[in-house]
């Protein structure tokens, strides 16, 4: 099976739209969350995941804009963008969000939005974290997203190496367990604005990361208009 993996897409339909340009065939579409907040688009991005079909769960933001999180741990800007976005929702896409699933499970594979011990809230950022999750999930490869930065981790005996996201070439995976974070659709933060996702193959065991450029200047100006953060308006262009 191919999926195509996405995160963080944060109501960002300008990427959201030029990654589905470019997906190949693929057989299922994930998403790990994040789905609103941030961005001008919300209810049009979930238009968008379910004419794909989407398999999602969801994330902070997600729980955020629907009342489900409480968003005192948000900075000012991601909260102000939380208020807005919960003014916006229409309610086919509350009923949306209210419905996904903090775990999603299937063969080998783990979907969560933060790490699988604490599917909403935690980052996994550095190698001891992702070594504190292993024994959090059973299969033998965790999506994950909420950092929106791409890399995997992988178990390589007792220690975890860091496989550095590259598009240069696909990645081999084999019998070792791996953590994979695909990126950031709608608002990468490694210094590259262009939109982030994945293809992975879990049976021919190939992991390769895709960068799509897209509209920034059209997102940034939908957000002014509707009078967003300024920094999460500026952000997008420099990838932070």
């Amino acid at each position: 099976m191919r999926l195509a993996v996405l995160s963080d897409i944060h109501a960002n339909l300008a990427a959201l739209d030029a990654v589905c340009a470019d997906l190949p065939q693929v057989d299922q579409v994930w998403v790990l969350g994040d789905i609103v907040g941030y961005g001008p688009q919300p209810n049009e991005v979930i238009a968008r995941l379910q004419e794909l079909g989407a398999r999602a769960v969801t994330g902070n933001h997600d729980g955020a804009a629907i009342g489900t999180v409480d968003t005192s741990w948000f900075n000012p800007d991601a909260a102000a963008a939380i208020r807005w976005t919960a003014t916006v929702l229409d309610p086919a896409s509350t009923a949306y969000l209210a419905a996904l699933p903090t775990v999603r499970t299937d063969g080998e594979l783990t979907a969560v939005h933060g790490s699988p011990r604490q599917p909403i809230w935690e980052y996994i950022t550095d190698a001891g974290i992702a070594a504190a999750n292993l024994d959090a999930f059973a299969t033998r490869h965790c999506l994950y997203g909420h950092t929106h930065l791409p890399l995997i981790y992988r178990a390589d005996e007792s220690r975890m190496t860091v496989v550095p996201a590259t598009t240069a070439d696909a990645i081999a995976l084999d019998v070792r367990r791996t953590l994979i974070n695909p990126g950031s659709v709608g608002q990468p933060r490694d210094g590259k604005p262009d939109a982030s996702y994945l293809l992975l193959d879990v049976e021919a065991g190939r992991a390769e990361f895709r960068r799509v450029r897209y509209d920034i200047a059209l997102t940034q100006r939908l957000m002014r208009e509707v009078s967003l953060p300024p920094w999460l308006i500026e952000r997008l262009a420099v990838g932070r």
